[in-house]
């Protein structure tokens, strides 16, 4: 059976499900949170690691500021209200991605942080004004800037996920078929499951049978 350390997940639909279930965006926002809380606690019981959730890309900038707007009141709502609990379940929060947002967000994110920062159950690292391209293009300014030669090994200690090994599995719902600028080095060769359902209606069921199915497969990273 294959070992199993590390879920990336893109969780895309909530802006649909909103709409065709509460005719509201925000309404599917909101209701995508409760999938979260219940694939952290399926991951801790699978004992995975590291969970890393795609919340918000460098794109996502581009949609309506009310929006926009909402998703930043949800996540600061979501971390002052859960923060305490998620520390106490042993739980710790990394965030990746640049932390260009308010004071008041941009405080409760690093004081999240730091009071998980010992935690050893699991890892969730929130890919928040996330985008690869950027990450990899500071990477390599980095190693240039060093004077370093140019390889992985190099490459890796630059990276937003540096100590964070890569994911096995990448899930995305919402039946779209793309990484949408997520995770691009890292995810060479993640064994990639593509939903149909939408992230609010994705379950503890879907995300036990998609580590079955992982567990499973041969895989030969290039060789026969």
């Amino acid at each position: 059976m294959n070992p199993l350390k590390h879920v990336a997940i893109i969780m895309d639909g909530n802006g649909r499900w909103g709409l065709k279930h509460k005719n509201s965006r925000n309404a599917g926002h909101k209701a995508g949170l409760s999938t979260v809380e219940k694939i952290i606690k399926s991951s801790i019981k699978n004992k995975i690691k590291f969970l890393t959730l795609f919340a918000f890309s460098t794109e996502n900038w581009k949609r309506p500021k009310k929006e926009i707007n909402y998703l930043f009141s949800l996540l600061q709502s979501f971390l002052s209200d859960k923060i305490t609990e998620l520390n106490n379940q042993g739980i710790k929060l990394k965030i990746i991605g640049k932390k260009n947002f308010s004071k008041k967000l941009n405080k409760l994110l690093s004081s999240s942080e730091n009071k998980t920062s010992s935690n050893t159950k699991i890892q969730i690292n929130l890919a928040l004004n996330y985008g690869s391209k950027i990450e990899l293009i500071n990477a390599f300014e980095n190693v240039q800037k060093n004077k370093e030669k140019i390889n992985e090994k190099n490459i890796v200690k630059y990276l937003l996920t540096k100590n964070i090994p890569d994911p096995e599995i990448l899930i995305r719902t919402g039946n779209t078929k793309r990484l949408s600028n997520f995770l691009l080095w890292q995810l060479a060769y993640s064994e990639i499951f593509f939903v149909k359902k939408l992230w609010p209606d994705f379950n503890e069921k879907d995300f036990d049978y998609i580590i079955k199915k992982f567990k499973n497969i041969k895989r030969n990273f290039g060789k026969i």
